[in-house]
C-alpha cells in the first residue's frame, strides 16, 4: 500500500507488492489521479527525490527503486509541453516591412525564459489563483459534520472520509486488516490487558465487519497513516489527539457523541470541495473544534454509554449501558447490539 499526496488531497493505492514494476505503478497512480501519465512528476522518501519513471526505468520493481509499503508519494502534475508553432507561410504579396515585423515578433516569443512561459505569465497576465485543497489554503471556513451511515465501521468510513474526501465503506475490510496485523506483530504491548481479550482472539474480533472501533483502533491508524487523528469527544467538551506524541505534521478532525463517529470538514468560500487535512499549526481549526464540542454538549448530542439501552441482535436479549453489553458479549460470545 502506497499513500499519494496531490494538491486535490490524498489517496491511498492498495494491492501492490514490492515485485510489481514502476510502469504499473505509474498507471496505477495515472488512474488514481486523474494526472496523464506523460505529465506525471513523482517525488518519494525524505527530503523528497524524484523517482524517474522514464525509459528502461519503468521496468524496475519497486524494490530496486527505493518504494517500500507503507511510503508517500508527493505526486505533481508536470506542464504539458506546448505545440511547437507551425511558421505561417509568407504572403505573395506581403511587404518587407511586414515580414521583418513577423520574424521579429516570432524571435521574441522564442526567447521567452522558460521559467516565465511555466509560471502561466508569458503574456504577462497571471494564472487565477489555485483554489485551496486538502493541507493547503485558507481555512477561513467553517467546520462542519459529514454524517456517515452508523453500520458499525463509522469509524473507518470518517477516517477514509478525512482521507480520501469520500463517504464509503470500501476501506473498512483493509483499515480492519491494517489493525489486526499491527496488533498481532506486538503481543507485548497489545496484551490481555490493554484489549480486554487475549490478542488472538482481538486480531479475529477486529476483523469482524459488525465490530466496533475505538481509541486503540485510532492510536493503530493515526501511526499507520502518519497523521495526527484528533478526536473531538462531546460528551466531555475535550479533543483527544492521537498521534500527538509523533510531531505529525497534518491532522484531521472525528466527531465522537459515545457510540458513533463522524468525520469533520471545513467549507470555504475560496474552496469548491471541502478541507478535511489541516496543517496542525493552524490553530484557528482547532479553536473551532473546541468550540463545537462544547456547544453540542450543551446541547446535549451525545449518548451516555452508561445508560442506553441496546438490544442483543443474536439472541434479542435487552441491555443497559456498556458494561451491562461487554458483560454478555465476554459470557455469549455475542457481538452485535443496536440501541434502541
Amino acid at each position: 500500500m502506497l499513500k499519494i499526496k496531490t494538491k486535490k488531497g490524498q489517496f491511498i493505492v492498495s494491492g501492490l507488492d514490492e515485485n510489481i514494476t514502476l510502469a504499473e505503478l505509474r498507471t496505477r497512480i495515472a488512474q488514481t489521479t486523474d494526472i496523464q501519465e506523460s505529465q506525471l512528476h513523482v517525488l518519494v522518501g525524505y527530503p523528497p527525490r524524484p523517482l524517474d519513471l522514464s525509459g528502461d526505468q519503468q521496468q524496475r520493481s519497486l524494490h530496486a527503486a527505493g518504494v517500500n509499503s507503507g511510503d508517500t508519494l508527493i505526486v505533481e502534475e508536470k506542464m504539458a509541453p506546448a505545440p511547437t508553432p507551425t511558421p505561417a507561410p509568407a504572403d505573395d504579396y506581403e511587404d518587407d516591412e511586414a515580414l521583418a515585423r513577423r520574424l521579429q515578433a516570432e524571435e521574441d516569443a522564442a526567447e521567452i525564459p522558460d521559467e516565465v512561459i511555466h509560471s502561466g505569465m508569458s503574456n504577462g497576465i497571471a494564472p487565477a489563483p489555485a483554489e485551496p485543497s486538502g493541507p493547503c489554503g485558507d481555512f477561513n471556513g467553517i467546520l462542519l459534520k459529514k454524517v456517515v451511515p452508523a453500520d458499525n465501521s463509522c469509524l473507518f468510513t470518517s477516517i477514509r472520509f478525512v482521507l480520501n474526501g469520500k463517504v464509503d465503506n470500501e476501506g473498512s475490510e483493509m483499515m480492519r486488516h491494517i489493525i489486526a496485523q499491527e496488533v498481532s506483530a506486538d503481543p507485548q504491548q497489545y496484551n490481555d490487558a490493554m484489549l480486554g481479550k487475549s490478542n488472538a482472539d482481538y486480531c479475529a474480533w477486529i476483523q469482524k465487519a459488525d465490530s466496533w472501533g475505538g481509541a486503540i483502533e485510532v492510536s493503530i491508524l493515526s501511526n499507520y497513516y502518519g497523521i495526527e487523528i484528533d478526536v473531538v469527544d462531546i460528551q466531555n467538551a475535550i479533543i483527544n489527539r492521537f498521534g500527538e506524541d509523533k510531531n505529525f505534521g497534518l491532522r484531521v478532525f472525528l466527531l465522537f457523541d459515545g457510540i458513533h463517529y463522524d468525520p469533520l470538514y471545513m467549507e470555504t468560500a475560496q474552496s469548491t470541495s471541502p478541507a478535511t487535512i489541516f496543517p496542525v499549526e493552524e490553530l484557528g481549526v482547532y479553536q473551532q473544534a473546541e468550540q463545537l464540542a462544547n456547544e453540542a454538549k450543551s446541547s446535549r448530542q451525545f449518548t451516555n454509554v452508561d445508560k442506553f439501552n441496546l438490544r442483543c441482535m443474536q439472541c434479542d436479549l435487552l441491555l443497559v449501558g456498556q458494561a451491562q453489553a461487554q458483560q454478555h458479549a465476554k459470557a455469549t460470545g455475542h457481538s452485535n447490539f443496536g440501541e434502541i
